[in-house]
């Protein structure tokens, strides 16, 4: 994995991307562990690995996910998810995924995860949350020690395709004390429309919980749509496939007129922020109709056109990345200068699941730690 401490700039030398304050909206624990951590789990629990060194599981990490294919991509959490069913793989797996946001400069994430997909060795979906949240309380302490300010929250996930999800959303629910700022669908999403688990977004809509959908990455707008009847959705993970409502005309004499469908038109009019993902875009051929290079990614099209783009990792494991490598990459691209990836980061605080007066509070920490670079 890209190393924590790997230092990105802005282009031509400007200022330090990994020092900047960071949120961190969309951002998976089994997709974000320390390949050594793998070996070493795998080792306690008996189970066969890829690779016996760091280096080598990596790049064995990298040959798996770099497939077009987000079903193919999605293989490589069978590995991740296996070491993660004990509560003292979790509590590490979690502990030490805040420790590397904290050293990547991130003063807020929101970690999501499936609590369903960690029960093989007995524990109950109660025990897991619980075991997660106490490495999350590790890693925060541990980064204050180093003089870093950092915030997290858990987002419960419910796979889309084993028909849980009122059981999870209410484990949501119960949790809301206890860490957990949010709620998530995700698994295959072609063929497992939000609506399916329509009964969970009523339940939690009926107990405020906010939600956040995975949806327009490996389908398109009929997801979305569901995702914002169904689901209620007050964000879209990853979203980008709303650039399919958006025509773009050029005329003979070089003018350009860009049409926004109605779907692309409430998400931009309401602000629903966008979880964009650059690399995992690439990675799972969630761009394959503009492009395979990430210069062909619709971002800087939703940007310009003024719609709500967050930036966002994934799994940093699988895309071998960091928060700063992603927005290092798209101010490469697009020539973005600091006060764009400044936007970024008030767009991701402003739609974090904080109450409102953290919200602005983070707002405020950002824009002073902008503001000094």
């Amino acid at each position: 994995m890209t190393a924590p401490t790997e230092e990105f700039l802005l282009p031509g030398g400007g200022a330090s991307i990994t020092s900047l304050p960071k949120v961190s909206l969309h951002d998976h624990l089994d997709g974000g562990l320390r390949p050594q951590t793998i070996i070493e789990l795998a080792d306690e629990i008996g189970l066969d690995v890829p690779a016996t060194d760091a280096q080598s599981l990596q790049d064995w990490v990298d040959e798996k996910s770099d497939s077009g294919s987000l079903v193919e991509y999605l293989k490589t959490f069978d590995l991740t998810i296996a070491v993660m069913q004990t509560r003292e793989g979790l509590t590490r797996v979690a502990r030490e995924f805040v420790q590397d946001l904290g050293t990547d400069g991130v003063v807020y994430g929101e970690i999501r995860w499936a609590p369903e997909q960690h029960l093989s060795r007995g524990l109950s979906l109660d025990q897991v949350v619980e075991a997660v949240q106490e490495g999350l309380v590790e890693g925060v302490d541990a980064v204050r020690a180093t003089g870093h300010n950092i915030r997290v929250g858990q987002l419960v996930s419910a796979m889309r395709h084993l028909d849980r999800g009122l059981e999870i959303a209410e484990l949501a629910v119960r949790h809301r004390a206890d860490g957990v700022v949010g709620f998530d669908i995700a698994g295959p999403e072609d063929g497992f429309l939000p609506s399916r688990l329509r009964d969970a977004f009523d339940y939690l809509a009926k107990h405020y919980m906010p939600r956040t959908v995975h949806a327009g990455e490996a389908a398109g707008l009929v997801s979305i749509e569901s995702a914002l009847l169904d689901g209620r959705a007050m964000r879209l993970g990853h979203g980008v496939r709303i650039a399919e409502d958006i025509i773009i005309e050029r005329e003979d004499d070089e003018s350009t007129f860009v049409t926004l469908g109605p779907v692309a038109q409430w998400v931009k009019d309401q602000e629903i922020a966008l979880e964009t993902s650059p690399s995992s875009n690439l990675q799972t051929g969630t761009i394959a109709q503009w492009g395979d290079e990430m210069i062909d990614h619709p971002f800087d099209l939703l940007y310009q056109l003024g719609f709500n783009v967050t930036v966002n990792t994934d799994n940093r494991l699988m895309s071998n990345t960091t928060l700063s490598r992603e927005l290092a990459l798209l101010a490469e691209t697009f020539g973005y200068d600091l006060a764009d990836l400044e936007v970024f980061q008030l767009n991701a605080a402003g739609a974090s699941f904080l109450p409102i007066e953290d919200r602005e509070d983070l707002a405020t920490q950002i824009s002073g730690g902008f503001g000094r670079a």
